[in-house]
């Protein structure tokens, strides 16, 4: 069978699937019981809310279509990024899966020859360049662990529990949280006793345990973290340490808002806040360390107030923290994925409209961010509902492969 005729325009990959389906006069109920799917599911992906991103998905379904997978695949440019990422993080998670330890001698990398490798990659972070990450983590991982055989505190220590909290960051942006589960736990590892290290290494465990619905492990993480970095008798960090323990009680208090836990979320971003007053607003810059300040805490604060469902608050603190000077500072990534979280604010107040805006803002600074993260194609499927979409947001949903209504 040749690919269907579409009159000359490139069709999602889900609408050909239905196109298919349709002709051969199958019904949803019995094309999912040949892929083995329930009904939802082919509605979804014929819709473009479930992405076909992996090659053992798209072979089954073209079986079940007598058709090869190259007919769902040809001319399809927007499938490329996806499927690319799904590999990628196949390769990722044969890496983290590989415990090989070299002998000494064995050829291992010096860690000044990766020092340049791992910086570019937290910058590429920086700017959502999540591709370009996911594709190299593989090699980094392989080369930072052969760098560092042994967890003797040193620079080849520090240099692999970056590579993997770098893993676990983009996982978790990548929609893998128990991937990302197991990067960041291994940053843990690597850190050793070092309360620095291992602060650093909570920040994405307590993202991950969060993507799984695990508030409540996440705030314990991330407070005892805190702890560590905060010996009494004064029960303050040393300030070097204030935006590691900033950050931290921030991961801390979305935890808690997450599980629906007000009190302590309101009482950890306040602290966060205390920690914030007179140190000033310093993004990390892509360099992989903790960028921290009063706007960190007030976006984070908006974020809490979405999750404790007190949308308008979150609206109105997202609109006063993005309108002061600091905001164009952040990084592409933080300000792309900020927008696409709001986004979900403005949905719940009914202003669809500015849902729009949101995510089309977030995909000007930073593309993958919107096209490859889950998050994001979930809220734009939720505008596209709502009605016929701006001339942007259209734009926007025919590059990811998302059909109107």
């Amino acid at each position: 069978m040749t690919t269907p005729d579409t009159g000359g325009a490139v069709l999602p990959i889900g609408r050909r699937v239905a196109r298919l389906r349709t002709r051969l006069g199958m019904s949803q109920q019995v094309f999912a019981d040949r892929v083995g799917r329930s009904t939802s599911w082919v509605d979804k992906v014929e819709r473009g809310v479930r992405q076909l991103d992996r090659l053992s998905v798209i072979e089954l379904v073209a079986d079940a279509l007598g058709v090869t997978p190259t007919v769902l695949l040809d001319h399809d440019d927007r499938r490329g990024p996806a499927l690319a990422v799904a590999a990628s993080v196949e390769r990722v998670r044969a890496a983290l899966a590989c415990y090989d330890t070299p002998t000494v001698g064995g050829g291992r990398p010096a860690p000044e020859e990766l020092v340049g490798q791992v910086g570019y990659a937290w910058a590429a972070y920086a700017h959502a360049q999540h591709l370009q990450v996911v594709t190299m983590l593989p090699d980094l991982l392989g080369a930072a662990r052969h760098a560092a055989p042994s967890t003797r505190p040193g620079p080849a220590v520090d240099l692999l529990a970056r590579v993997y909290r770098l893993a676990a960051q983009v996982l978790v942006k990548l929609g893998e949280p128990e991937l990302a589960w197991l990067a960041a736990d291994r940053a843990i590892a690597a850190a050793g006793h070092d309360p620095r290290r291992t602060g650093r290494a909570v920040v994405p465990l307590a993202q991950a345990l969060r993507g799984l619905d695990r508030g409540r492990l996440a705030m314990t993480a991330a407070v005892t973290a805190v702890h560590r970095l905060c010996p009494p008798p004064s029960r303050e960090p040393a300030p070097g340490d204030a935006p590691l323990a900033g950050t931290l009680l921030v991961q801390a208090a979305l935890a808690a808002a997450a599980c629906g836990d007000a009190g302590s979320a309101h009482e950890l971003t306040a602290r966060a806040a205390r920690l914030a007053q007179g140190y000033g607003d310093q993004p990390d810059g892509g360099s992989g360390e903790i960028g921290f300040g009063a706007t960190v805490v007030d976006l984070g604060r908006a974020l809490v107030s979405l999750e404790l469902g007190e949308n308008e608050r979150a609206v109105a603190t997202h609109l006063d923290v993005t309108g002061g000077d600091a905001w164009p500072r952040l990084p592409a990534e933080h300000r792309a994925a900020h927008l696409i979280d709001v986004s979900r604010a403005h949905l719940n107040v009914g202003d669809h409209r500015a849902a729009g805006h949101a995510l089309v803002t977030a995909d000007r600074l930073a593309p993958a961010e919107t096209r490859l993260r889950p998050a994001a194609r979930a809220a734009l499927t939720a505008v596209l509902r709502s009605g016929p979409p701006r001339a942007d947001v259209a734009g926007l949903a025919a590059a990811v492969g998302l059909a109107p209504g």
